[in-house]
């Protein structure tokens, strides 16, 4: 095993109680930098709050039973079980969710709001690590978020939670060493890619876009990282607990994390071009070309 970097302080705490904060543009550019340097932003004091008729849907009974999380799609929403007012109701709920975190993004970073493309956003009223799973699909195993099926060239995966639980459960996560240690200790064995095998798994609709070299290598980091039970045990991490009421935001594709324990939250996700960034320097994608010295993109 290697002799790792040592853990620094993976969150930076903020005091805003509102979604609508109105910051001055040097203290935006501070909070840009620290979540782009890969810290955990933790606003402890902004709970999204639900409204009676929506207090009956912290329960997991909710859930279709194929899905572990219920999501908006379009103008319907995905996962979720219940009488036709009860689904209105529902995607009413996390539209809103997704309104206002979107909303905060945008005036903690006004330099991405022209730039963020909104993807998904998703209610998660199962307890976590309930269903067995392959070890792939364990998120209780550190990780960075890749996905097989939907390539992004670089692109950052920028999230926002908030713990909703109404029985006062926090939510534990693992978080792990720096983005550059942890890709300098797994990349060594990562080989390049078979050539033309991107326009293959294409082709064989694997994969909704071809992939480039930086999406063969997060796939191969993602794996890596969570079938090494010997990093899982000894690699620097530290334990975070996130309390009811409390919404955080990091680049997933850039925080080792691992969802240990908890139950009931909202989740959004954005993209964001490495262009767009503050720093761009500190995205996943510069910090792999610098480590291969090579460009990892094309185009």
């Amino acid at each position: 095993m290697d002799t790792f970097t040592p853990l620094s302080e993976p969150l930076l705490q903020l005091e805003f109680d509102t979604w609508r904060p109105a910051l001055q543009p040097d203290l935006s550019a501070r909070f840009a930098l620290a979540l782009e340097k890969g810290k955990v932003l933790c606003l402890t004091q902004l709970p999204f709050l639900l409204a009676p008729k929506e207090q009956e849907f912290l329960s997991p009974e909710w859930l279709s039973g194929k899905r572990k999380n219920i999501s908006l799609e379009g103008k319907g929403v995905r996962g979720f079980s219940g009488p036709p007012d009860a689904v209105l109701r529902m995607h009413a709920m996390i539209k809103r969710y997704s309104e206002q975190a979107v909303g905060l993004v945008t005036r903690l970073f006004p330099g991405y709001t022209d730039h963020m493309r909104v993807a998904r956003a998703s209610f998660r009223p199962g307890v976590v690590g309930e269903s067995k799973t392959s070890w792939r699909k364990d998120d209780s195993r550190l990780h960075v978020d890749a996905f097989p099926s939907r390539p992004n060239r670089g692109e950052r995966i920028l999230r926002v939670f908030t713990n909703v639980n109404h029985q006062g459960i926090p939510r534990v996560w693992r978080v792990g060493q720096p983005f550059e240690s942890a890709a300098g200790h797994f990349l060594p064995d990562i080989a390049r890619p078979l050539p033309g095998s991107a326009k293959l798994l294409h082709a064989l609709k694997i994969t909704k876009s071809e992939r480039s070299e930086y999406d063969h290598i997060m796939l191969h980091l993602h794996d890596r990282m969570k079938a090494d039970a010997d990093y899982q045990k000894n690699a620097p991490q530290q334990e975070i607990r996130i309390q009811p009421g409390t919404t955080w935001i990091c680049f997933s594709d850039q925080v080792l994390h691992a969802a240990m324990s908890g139950q009931y939250m909202f989740e959004q996700t954005l993209h964001l071009p490495v262009a767009a960034q503050y720093h761009p320097e500190w995205s996943p994608l510069r910090v792999l070309e610098k480590l291969r010295a090579t460009r990892l993109t094309a185009g």
